[in-house]
């Protein structure tokens, strides 16, 4: 299978790239600014905002499937009509294509949300994603829009870099105690897309991890596993704070849970320490 990873060069993507060419497929990634190092890939230069590009790099690759893990925040550009871009290109192609969304659609009014609850967001960003959601199943109907929520591992992801940078008084702010999520291993992430890569499935499938945790919550667990001090951890409410944002946002990933071989485990597990 020919599996073509948009964004790859990013967090997620860099792990996506290594799990697809470990499993034997024929892999080809893009980059924004830079390549990723996985060697056994072909990287190519994408710039979603321009519809030329994305038509030449499918073009080029001919995927059977195309996994969209790109992140442009709430640049409306390449986070709201990017994907559909390549939704577009990837329907004319023939290819499969696989969008990677955020519990950011979702507001928090209802705390928890399963594959049916429609978006209701409440940041630009949030409004970004769910728009190329609609985008993305109008012109590409078969597609998968599959959310997920805060993507920890490897002390890579920005959550576990804000708490060792928290701990060592480096920057300022809290951990909200009030601000809850599901957060997911970054490589269980990964092998949930290559399954899903590597079936037929189509439609909305939510990828969370199996337990809620609030960011203080998350904080804590990836202090001890680091051998931090949790003392110096601050918290706060973030119903107290000018931030803008849902503040209780749990995915329900159970039906799509028990559509896959990949277990996506919760913080309390894939944040244990070792011996």
């Amino acid at each position: 299978m020919t599996i073509l990873i948009v964004g790859g060069s990013g967090f997620l993507g860099a792990e996506l790239v290594r799990q697809a060419a470990v499993a034997g497929h024929t892999t080809a990634a893009t980059y924004a600014t830079r390549p990723g190092r996985t060697r056994e890939v072909a990287w190519h230069a994408l710039d979603l905002r321009d519809p030329g590009s994305v038509e030449t790099v499918v073009a080029e690759v001919n995927p059977r499937v195309i996994v969209n893990v790109s992140s442009g925040g709430a640049d409306w550009a390449v986070t709201a009509e990017g994907p559909v871009r390549l939704a577009m290109a990837a329907a004319k192609s023939g290819s499969r294509l696989i969008h990677v969304s955020s519990d950011a659609v979702f507001s928090g009014a209802r705390v928890h949300y399963d594959e049916s609850c429609l978006p209701d967001p409440v940041t630009p960003y949030g409004a970004a994603k769910a728009a190329a959601e609609t985008g993305v199943l109008l012109v590409h109907p078969n597609a998968v829009v599959a959310r997920t929520s805060l993507i920890i591992g490897h002390g890579k992801s920005v959550h576990e870099r804000a708490v060792h940078e928290l701990a060592a008084g480096t920057r300022t702010g809290a951990l909200f105690t009030d601000d809850i999520r599901c957060p997911v291993h970054v490589a269980d992430l990964a092998a949930a897309l290559v399954e899903l890569a590597s079936g037929d499935a189509s439609g909305i499938h939510h990828l969370g991890g199996n337990e809620a945790l609030s960011r203080h919550e998350l904080g804590v667990l990836i202090a001890r596993r680091d051998r931090l001090d949790v003392s110096r951890l601050p918290t706060g409410l973030r119903a107290d704070s000018a931030l803008p944002g849902a503040l209780d946002v749990r995915l329900d990933s159970r039906a799509t849970q028990r559509t896959l071989r990949t277990r996506l485990r919760g913080g309390h597990e894939f944040l244990t320490p070792t011996a």
